[in-house]
């Protein structure tokens, strides 16, 4: 769409080609992803946070750090701790005129209620809900939840790909930028 765009992105099985029309950022984990976040998210009008890093990660002893774990007959118990919320990070320290927008990928009974407590709590501007039983699907049957209490949808099913235009399309509506 002509945006000058920077795509933070974890490890995938088709990343996109070593010619693609923005700059790519690979991360590996919730820190990894922090960091870049720290040095990208200030310089950005607009940023989509498509998909959380991870909920949980183990928690690690740091006498268990660089050791040897041998296989043994008693089980082996992991501790988790959450990660930190990189989204509503971001959003508390943002720029006026910042636009945030971040994903609720949830079982469908579920969307709606998450996507709005989750526009509450991260401090965004919008929340794409998307039903947990397309996660695996070509088609994408979300629904986009504003701050000012309304909703935008496509009324339809989209192709992933579809679907990412018509986002893109609703962001420039609602930050007022037009199309480059």
């Amino acid at each position: 769409r002509g945006w000058n765009t920077t795509l933070l992105l974890g490890p995938v099985p088709n990343p996109p080609a070593d010619d693609s029309p923005f700059c790519i950022r690979r991360f590996r984990t919730c820190e990894d992803l922090r960091l870049l976040l720290a040095h990208h998210a200030p310089h950005a009008d607009v940023l989509v946070m498509a998909a959380a890093v991870a909920d949980y990660r183990p928690k690690l002893d740091p006498a268990m750090v660089n050791a040897k774990f041998r296989r043994g007959n008693q089980p082996l118990h992991l501790d988790l701790e959450p990660t930190p919320d990189l989204l509503a990070g971001i959003a508390s320290n943002r720029r006026a005129g910042q636009y945030m927008v971040g994903f609720a990928l949830e079982p469908r009974a579920d969307v709606e209620w998450s996507s709005r407590a989750k526009l509450e709590r991260k401090k965004v501007d919008m929340v794409v809900g998307n039903p947990l039983e397309t996660m695996d699907s070509p088609t994408i049957e979300a629904t986009i939840f504003l701050q000012d209490g309304s909703t935008r949808s496509p009324g339809r099913a989209l192709p992933k790909s579809e679907f990412a235009a018509w986002l893109l399309e609703v962001i420039e509506t609602q930050t007022r930028r037009p199309h480059p």
